[in-house]
């Protein structure tokens, strides 16, 4: 079965060379006040002063809180995505994909145990912000396209969004912290949802 590209994850367009030395800045000073103050006490008007540029170059940039953290995720996510593209398997391609899908879970959860704070802010920017960002859309086309590979009767689209809501990143914190769940209690239960999935491919 032809599968379609996925998107690609992290800037596609060519910048000034002022322009890119502002971005720069402007992204080493906030991973500097995050981590002295975490994401979610750093002010527009702090990540300013701490670059040495007005507030407007930030929003003319960045245009929101949200769209900074994704910027400061891109070379994260862009690994992530060539692991699963292109890395060894179990989650790269060579593995059944069950075991790709249980591996790209596992993963998931490794990027959002580092960069839950990050991810959080990134995905709440405008209402469904998280569904239009390329990072979800990325990996809702490779859980879709191995879910096809796994059984082509399955609703692959409407199964690759109820998986992907487990990894979300208010999900993952809820869990983390509020019900303080060991990291390996949330492995085992992503195991168990994709073994559900699996279940019904044998039907």
């Amino acid at each position: 079965m032809a599968s379609n590209p996925l998107p690609i994850i992290g800037p596609q367009t060519s910048e000034r060379a002022d322009a890119a030395r502002n971005r720069l800045k402007i992204l080493e000073a906030a991973e500097r006040l995050i981590a002295r103050h975490g994401i979610e006490n750093v002010s527009m008007d702090m990540l300013a002063q701490e670059a040495g540029v007005g507030k407007g170059t930030i929003f003319r940039r960045f245009g929101d809180r949200a769209s900074l953290a994704l910027s400061l995720l891109d070379e994260h996510v862009q690994a992530f995505q060539e692991a699963f593209i292109r890395g060894k398997p179990p989650l790269g391609p060579g593995a059944p994909p069950i075991e790709r899908l249980q591996a790209f879970g596992h993963a998931m959860i490794d990027l959002l145990e580092e960069h839950g704070d990050l991810i959080l802010v990134g995905e709440s920017g405008t209402p469904c912000a998280r569904f239009r960002s390329a990072p979800f859309r990325a990996h809702r086309a490779h859980v879709t396209s191995l879910l096809n590979e796994l059984d082509p009767r399955l609703d692959a689209e409407y199964h690759a969004d109820s998986l992907l809501a487990v990894l979300a990143a208010d999900q993952y914190r809820h869990l983390r912290r509020e019900r303080e769940m060991p990291i390996e209690r949330v492995r085992a239960g992503w195991d168990s949802v994709v073994a559900a999935v699996e279940a019904l491919a044998e039907r």
